[in-house]
């Protein structure tokens, strides 16, 4: 099994448009497709804004993950969200997100980046322990979220 990522382009917009829609149902997150167009198209023109990889396993992709940047007194600089990793079911449980997740991290030391954030459902606790297995500690604070638009 050969895992590598590819930097998407404008090119690959109807596959993740396909894959987001197969993320937010597994989710159980409400999906509109003009939106999640709008955002991903966003991301795609602007590396200012984070990066976004397919992941390929044999060269057939099987999912996606998203890498945001910000920036935090807290944590040193330069900082950055994992904002999804998702991959389809048959890629499941193969270490593929483990790897994904090594990847972003060395994309990140790469980019001068001092830490990496992500969120995790608190009902999931498979993922937590695949985060926490690569080295993601629990805060004990909540992310609150407040809608501008």
């Amino acid at each position: 099994m050969k895992i590598t990522y590819r930097r998407a382009t404008n090119n690959d917009l109807p596959l993740l448009i396909e894959l987001m829609r197969d993320f937010n149902a597994h989710e159980g997150i409400c999906f509109d497709e003009v939106i999640a167009r709008s955002a991903i198209a966003g991301m795609l023109n602007d590396e200012n804004k984070g990066y976004l990889w397919l992941i390929e396993r044999d060269g057939l992709v099987v999912g996606y993950t998203v890498l945001t940047f910000g920036y935090s007194l807290e944590f040193h600089g330069r900082d950055a969200f994992v904002d999804e990793i998702y991959l389809i079911e048959s890629a499941r449980g193969q270490g593929i997100g483990q790897l994904a997740i090594q990847f972003l991290e060395e994309q990140c030391r790469s980019l001068g980046i001092s830490a990496l954030h992500l969120e995790v459902e608190r009902s999931n606790t498979h993922a937590q322990a695949v985060y926490r297995k690569a080295g993601f500690v629990d805060h004990d604070r909540y992310l609150l979220t407040k809608w501008l638009i």
